[in-house]
């Protein structure tokens, strides 16, 4: 279970468009990951935009970066990507005073 704290520099990562977009994209790309030059391609954003979004990215624990050779291989980290949406959900209808969204809590969780 994540901290507010960590769950903040998490989601303040991806809190620009452009992250955001990096960030589906890798997502998406699966578990093999994007090179720069692949992500480049698929975004259009220039070479020092991205490294300078990678790193925030990377900071905040949403990606995990490998080094292949001359290349640098970028994977979506899933298990804390799937902990930041947990953060937030577990809090879902906490307060809600219907059963409507009890029921709703309690199959979220």
């Amino acid at each position: 279970m994540l901290a507010i704290e960590e769950a903040a520099q998490g989601f303040a990562a991806a809190g620009s468009e452009p992250r955001l977009a990096v960030l589906l994209a890798l997502v998406r790309a699966g578990p093999e990951g994007l090179t720069v030059g692949d992500i480049q391609g698929r975004l259009g954003l220039p070479a020092s935009t991205l490294a300078h979004h990678l790193k925030f990215l990377a900071a905040g624990g949403l990606i995990e970066q490998e080094r292949a050779g001359r290349v640098v291989i970028n994977r979506a980290a899933f298990e804390r990507i799937e902990k930041l949406a947990d953060f937030l959900l577990r809090e879902c209808c906490t307060d809600a005073k219907s059963t409507r969204h009890a029921a709703h809590r309690r199959a979220a969780r």
